[in-house]
């Protein structure tokens, strides 16, 4: 066992001693009292506060270490123009009004990192270099898993969060990642919410609908 794994186990050890659950607000916060929001007010996030989102969300597992999300925070109004001719109608007015919005994306070459994210297994790297298809099923999947952990850790800092589809691929990829190997994934607002744009909350599926005990 290396003294860096045994450090590690040890923070865990003290961690775990001082606490073992987050208390019920701290749950209201993530999951139970959480909403997708889609009024905005003029509250900015300013450069810190999406570093230290970054800070949280890097720390989220994906497979292999690989990390293949790719972030674009637009906040400039020639920036959310131009994405917002590339959303439905309907979201036009939440990229135009949110401070931020995230372009939550994923590169299909993240193997390139590999020598450094995942050196005890270098063959990974040509694994996935020579089959296209898995990487970028790989890079998808885990960049979703990362797009989740931007939500959850937003909301951790105090920031409201308002995820979406309903816009155009291609046309964002076009926009914003030209000439690279990075594709879109999914979008999320950032920022405070105007409350008066709360939608109700709708139903969730019950446990014996989605869930079996084997």
């Amino acid at each position: 066992m290396t003294n860096e794994i045994k450090a590690a186990q040890e923070e865990v050890a003290v961690l775990r001693s001082r606490i073992s659950t987050l208390g019920a607000d701290g749950i209201d916060l993530l999951f139970r009292k959480a909403r997708s929001h889609n009024k905005w007010t003029d509250a900015p996030i300013t450069d810190d506060q999406i570093r230290r989102l970054y800070e949280l969300v890097r720390m989220g597992p994906t497979a292999n270490n690989g990390c293949p999300a790719r972030y674009l925070f637009i906040r400039t109004g020639e920036n959310k123009a131009k994405l917002a001719e590339c959303v439905a109608p309907g979201n036009k007015p939440k990229v135009l009004s949110a401070p931020v919005t995230a372009i939550i994306g994923y590169d299909t070459a993240y193997y390139e990192n590999f020598d450094r994210l995942f050196p005890h297994k270098p063959e990974y790297k040509d694994m996935f270099a020579s089959d296209p298809k898995k990487a970028e099923a790989a890079a998808f999947r885990n960049s979703s898993l990362q797009g989740a952990y931007l939500i959850l850790a937003a909301r951790a800092l105090g920031l409201d969060t308002g995820p979406m589809s309903g816009f155009d691929n291609a046309a964002v990829d076009k926009a914003f990642f030209a000439e690279t190997t990075i594709r879109s994934n999914f979008l999320c607002c950032l920022g405070t919410a105007d409350l008066t744009g709360l939608f109700q909350r709708l139903p969730r599926l019950q446990f014996d609908e989605v869930c079996e005990l084997l």
